[in-house]
C-alpha cells in the first residue's frame, strides 16, 4: 500500500488546479481575454470567479479570502468531502493537463514576454489630446485629473487609443490594465499590487479603493482632487499581492488623524463583496471604514462621473 502522504506530494505535484476546475461539474470556463501565463482566471456562474497560479499548484478567490493548494481547491469547491475523499477525487486527474495547456506553451515559445516594466518604459507618457488622451476625456475625466495623471506618470498611451494603468511595488511598475475603445484586460506576465493616484502620498490619510482604475480617477473628480486623498484601484479582483499593499497603506495612514478608508467598489453583488472585505480589513488596521457605493444599482464610478458630469 502506497504510503498516504507520498501520495498526498504525488497529487500536488500531478494535478493541476486548472484540471480540477474543468472538470468539475458544471466546469469552469478559462477567462483567455482576462488570463496570463502566470495567473489564469477561470469563471462559472454569476460573479464565481477563481485565480489560477504557481503553474497550476495554487489558486485564490477574489471574492473571498480563499486559497490553497489542489486539495483545498477540491474541498473549496466541494465543502463537504474530507480528506481522503479528496483524494480520491484526485487520483483520476493526475497527470491529465488542462484545456489551456498546448496553447499556452505555444504561445509562450512564439512570444517570450517582455518584462512588464520594460513594456511601460517603451510608451510614451500621456499627452494631451492625443487619442488616448481622448479615450480618457470621452470616459468623463476632466483636463484636471489628466493633467495631475500624467504629472506623476500612472498613465502610458497603448496603442489604438488605449490607456495603460500602472501598477507599482518598491516604486517599479509590476503589472499593466489596460483600457481602450475596443479592449478591455492587461499586459501578460505582470503581478498585480495596486494602481495608486498620486504616487505622492505622504500624509494623506484618507484611502479611496476602487475595482478599475478609471473607477478611482472618477472619484478624485468627482471630489476635485482633494489633497487628502489616496485614490487607488485593485483592477479587479483582489489576490495576495494586492491585499498586502492595502495593508501598507492603512497602517501607513492609520497613524495620522482624520485617518479613512473609504470602499469605491462597483454597485453590484461583486462590489458588495470587495467592499465587506475592504470592511475587514479597515477593522483589522483599526482605521475607520466607509462604504462608498455608486447610487444606482449595475453602476460604477465613472458611470456616474459622465452622468453628472464635472467641469474641466
Amino acid at each position: 500500500m502506497k504510503d498516504p502522504r507520498m501520495e498526498v506530494d504525488e497529487l500536488r505535484a500531478g494535478v493541476s488546479c486548472a484540471t480540477v476546475l474543468e472538470q468539475a461539474t458544471p466546469p469552469w470556463r478559462l477567462d483567455r481575454a482576462e488570463s496570463t501565463r502566470h495567473c489564469l482566471k477561470y469563471r462559472r456562474g454569476a460573479g464565481e470567479i477563481v485565480i489560477v497560479t504557481h503553474k497550476g499548484a495554487g489558486w485564490w478567490d477574489p471574492n473571498s479570502d480563499a486559497k490553497g493548494d489542489v486539495f483545498g481547491l477540491v474541498q473549496f469547491l466541494e465543502p463537504g468531502l474530507n480528506f481522503g475523499h479528496v483524494r480520491k477525487t484526485l487520483r483520476p486527474l493526475a497527470g491529465v493537463q488542462p484545456d489551456f495547456a498546448p496553447m499556452e506553451r505555444t504561445r509562450a515559445k512564439r512570444n517570450p514576454t517582455q518584462p512588464i516594466a520594460e513594456r511601460w518604459a517603451q510608451k510614451p507618457r500621456l499627452r494631451k489630446h492625443s487619442q488616448t488622451w481622448r479615450y480618457l476625456a470621452g470616459r468623463g475625466l476632466p483636463e484636471t485629473v489628466l493633467l495631475a495623471a500624467a504629472r506623476c506618470d500612472v498613465i502610458r498611451e497603448g496603442p489604438y487609443g488605449s490607456a495603460w494603468f500602472a501598477h507599482r511595488a518598491g516604486g517599479v511598475v509590476t503589472h499593466v490594465d489596460v483600457r481602450g475603445p475596443t479592449y478591455k484586460g492587461s499586459l501578460t506576465g505582470g503581478c498585480k499590487s495596486l494602481f495608486v493616484f498620486p504616487r505622492e502620498i505622504a500624509g494623506r490619510s484618507r484611502f479611496v479603493l476602487a475595482e478599475a482604475a478609471i473607477d478611482a480617477l472618477s472619484r478624485a473628480a468627482l471630489e476635485s482632487l482633494r489633497d487628502d486623498t489616496i485614490y487607488a484601484a485593485t483592477g479587479g479582483g483582489m489576490g495576495p499581492d494586492s491585499t498586502e499593499m492595502i495593508k501598507t497603506h492603512l497602517r501607513a495612514i492609520g497613524v495620522l488623524p482624520g485617518a479613512q478608508f473609504e470602499s469605491a467598489a462597483d454597485a453590484n453583488l461583486a462590489g458588495d463583496r470587495y467592499a465587506a472585505r475592504h470592511e475587514t480589513l479597515a477593522i483589522e488596521a483599526g482605521v475607520p471604514f466607509l462604504r462608498r457605493r455608486p447610487p444606482i444599482d449595475g453602476e460604477d464610478w465613472n458611470d456616474v462621473l459622465k452622468s453628472q458630469g464635472v467641469s474641466p
